[in-house]
């Protein structure tokens, strides 16, 4: 009986502890994951617009909706839209244009 007192107990103590983020790691987190976004943007005035999504772990991917204007003289100052995926584990961004997608209002 003491012996198996003794095993449960080292198995507590080394077994790893899940622990949840912090609101700073969240907000940290938010900061790296939206400038990520906008330094891969070729947009200029570049932001933010909406909430992001946020897919679980499995898939490891954030997406956040970016609007700014189109640099290009041919385009005229356009407003454009682009869509970043920002992976966690590398922090790597990447956009793409979204024209396409509209606003809910």
């Amino acid at each position: 009986m003491r012996h198996t007192k003794k095993i449960l107990l080292i198995t507590l103590l080394l077994s790893p502890l899940a622990h949840a983020s912090s609101e700073a790691a969240w907000q940290q987190n938010s900061q790296t994951r939206q400038q990520a976004c906008l330094k891969a943007s070729g947009l200029k005035g570049v932001k933010v617009v909406g909430k992001p999504i946020q897919y679980d772990d499995s898939v490891g991917y954030d997406a956040l909706l970016l609007e700014g204007r189109y640099p290009q003289k041919h385009m005229k100052n356009q407003i454009g839209r682009e869509l970043c995926l920002y992976q966690r584990t590398s922090g790597k961004a990447v956009v793409s244009e979204a024209d396409h997608l509209r606003a809910v209002k």
